[in-house]
């Protein structure tokens, strides 16, 4: 595929370059796509779906957890103990109180 980018404006040029770094973008996602297309298809094919071949599961559910720890100060801000402390939870270590303080 030869192009003749001497001829091409430079609104033609700028619009080639976008469609290139969006198609160069996209690649390996529509390869993957085409891919998993293919395979759900022969799957099909045998009678079974792609999910049950690979022990796949529709998608992890968690279940949330109870919150641990309470805002001496606003009792409906919580925290589990997981993740990045609160900023009311590291204000309140720092005030010289210990987690069991501030324990539910």
């Amino acid at each position: 595929m030869a192009i003749d980018l001497n001829s091409m404006t430079l609104k033609e040029l700028k619009e080639l370059h976008s469609q290139t770094a969006k198609a160069i973008a996209t690649f390996e996602d529509r390869r993957k796509k085409d891919a998993l297309a293919e395979l759900e298809e022969r799957a099909r094919a045998m009678g079974f779906t792609l999910a049950e071949l690979t022990g796949a599961s529709s998608g992890r559910k968690r279940t949330p957890i109870a919150p641990k720890y309470a805002n001496p100060a606003n009792r409906s801000e919580t925290w589990s103990g997981r993740g990045r402390k609160p900023r009311w939870f590291e204000a309140a270590l720092k005030s010289g109180k210990s987690a069991g303080d501030l324990a539910i």
